[in-house]
């Protein structure tokens, strides 16, 4: 059994991939993935494209891979820790016994890291969250009345998450920064009101930044 590799590629843009990663990616026998992360990248051996439909069959062949003794890197995007794959990675690897001592995390930098630097806002000076998976509306509500900027990832759409917080009556005239295609050519940080959200539109890769 050989190490299985969990490695953060970070937001999008090549320039944001550490050296480790780099070198983490080129020195495996098989690379995991979406195609958009797996173009990323060059002179790969062999590759398994994940997709939303078979993503748990995809990630459980990756963990079998490695049992047998391949050397196997998992891209995720932004950074493995936060809304990635190491949780179902955890899961998988519970569930077949495998030793999480064999598991490596190379970090990455995550679109919210990068929305943050790009807004100037310092860590311990905001909210840091996902909406992803969450149902508990009185959390996410406490949280952004705390008095610090949230940054988070959406569920859904970014009109779909303003239009939930309004229903939940938050203020519809409550500043907001949408940040899209972060390190993209055409990356795009708007910001607007809740209520302008609304009438506008935006791709599903965001960062809102909640004041």
């Amino acid at each position: 059994m050989t190490k299985l590799f969990i490695v953060g590629i970070g937001p999008g843009s090549k320039d944001y991939i550490t050296e480790k990663a780099k070198k983490t990616v080129q020195n495996a026998d098989i690379v995991v993935g979406s195609w958009r992360a797996i173009d990323i990248f060059d002179d790969i051996k062999e590759t398994i494209g994940l997709n939303v439909k078979d993503l748990q069959e995809k990630l459980e062949e990756a963990v079998d891979l490695s049992i047998e003794g391949k050397k196997v890197c998992i891209l995720s995007t932004g950074d493995p820790g936060f809304s990635g794959v190491l949780k179902t990675i955890k899961k998988i690897a519970k569930s077949k016994n495998f030793n999480y001592e064999n598991i490596e995390v190379i970090p990455g930098i995550s679109s919210l890291q990068l929305a943050a630097a790009k807004n100037k806002i310092s860590w311990d000076e905001a909210n840091i969250m996902t909406f992803h998976g969450r149902e508990e509306i009185s959390y996410i509500l406490n949280v952004i009345d705390n008095g610090l900027p949230t940054i988070a990832l959406p569920s859904k759409s970014v009109k779909d998450m303003a239009k939930f917080l309004i229903d939940n009556n938050v203020d519809e005239n409550r500043k907001i920064t949408i940040c899209e295609k972060l390190s993209y050519p055409d990356e795009r940080i708007v910001t607007t009101t809740l209520k302008e959200v609304l009438n506008s539109d935006f791709s599903y890769m965001c960062v809102m930044i909640i004041y």
